[in-house]
């Protein structure tokens, strides 16, 4: 297993002095915050749409990283359900766990290729899920283990045992058995990476947007498994978001909401579960430009609300 620095891989790729932004966290960390973390969609000078129509050859090496010759999402395999909820108990006892001892209580975890994982924190460490691989960055080195039980995962990973403490006054899923061997299937672990990343690729497009007034980061949650970002001004702030599924809609969904509905009545809050709007999957997959569709989903959402 071999040491990962995404915007270091994407500078060798296109050489010279080209300064290239990727959506993965990258070393070094950051101790400073508010955030304690990159932004890794911030600055640099290189279009991927159009250094891929130069260099075709790399189409699959942007795909994976959700840069441009973006794929396409199908629906989840049978297992993915199971699989989620194992990588959700995962990510709430282990993963979080991780970056919060080091990082000032910060919790909140972002989109890796294969998966999610932390931002960079610490002496350059990184915990991350890789399909059904854990991954554990330190440095130069890297090493990694099959994702067993929540204990050998806390033992890889946090030198002890699993700790949820933190999140029993937040709506996270309870640890349950530590020694149960976690239901993490291969191909159902690499369609929540790829979720993950279409929902980055597309919510750091929207968050760049100058009608995106005041954006916060995108984060992946940890208690609630999605990832969003917040922006408008106070008294219209809204949370657009991307969630692999939950109890009440099994399936992955776009998310807008907002307590600021009731001044701003419309036909596109047509959330069942809770106060916002819904995009599924289903509704998703069938569509010729997914990511077009996405946004165009949330920027009338945005705008319905900034009137």
């Amino acid at each position: 297993m071999c040491a990962r620095n995404a915007r270091r891989e994407a500078q060798e790729l296109v050489g010279g002095d080209r300064d290239p932004r990727v959506l993965e966290p990258s070393p070094p960390a950051v101790t400073e915050g508010p955030w304690f973390a990159d932004d890794p969609a911030v600055g640099g000078n290189v279009d991927w749409s159009a250094w891929f129509g130069s260099h075709p050859e790399h189409g699959e090496w942007l795909a994976d990283r959700w840069l441009a010759n973006h794929k396409r999402l199908e629906p989840p395999p049978p297992a993915f359900v199971e699989t989620r909820v194992a990588l959700h108990r995962l990510a709430v006892s282990v993963i979080s766990p991780a970056r919060q001892r080091a990082s000032s209580g910060k919790m909140a975890l972002r989109w890796t290729l294969g998966g999610f994982g932390t931002p960079f924190f610490g002496a350059d460490e990184q915990v991350r899920v890789d399909g059904p691989i854990l991954v554990r960055q330190q440095g130069a080195t890297a090493s990694s283990a099959p994702i067993t039980s929540l204990n050998e995962a806390a033992a890889f990973v946090l030198d002890g045992p699993p700790d949820a403490g933190w999140a029993a006054r937040l709506d996270a899923p309870p640890p349950g058995d530590p020694d149960e061997q976690l239901p993490v299937e291969a191909a159902a672990s690499e369609f929540l990476g790829d979720w993950y990343g279409f929902a980055w690729s597309v919510l750091e497009e929207l968050r760049a947007e100058a009608a995106s007034v005041d954006p916060s980061r995108v984060q992946l949650w940890p208690e609630h498994f999605d990832a969003a970002f917040n922006c408008l001004p106070e008294g219209r702030r809204a949370t657009f978001g991307a969630s692999p599924g939950d109890a009440a809609t099994p399936e992955p969904y776009l998310y807008v909401t907002s307590s600021s509905l009731d001044a701003v009545p419309s036909e596109l809050w047509n959330a069942t579960a809770f106060r916002g709007g819904v995009l599924c999957l289903r509704d998703l997959v069938g569509v010729e430009d997914q990511r077009g569709f996405a946004l165009q989903f949330f920027r009338a959402r945005r705008d319905r609300l900034a009137r």
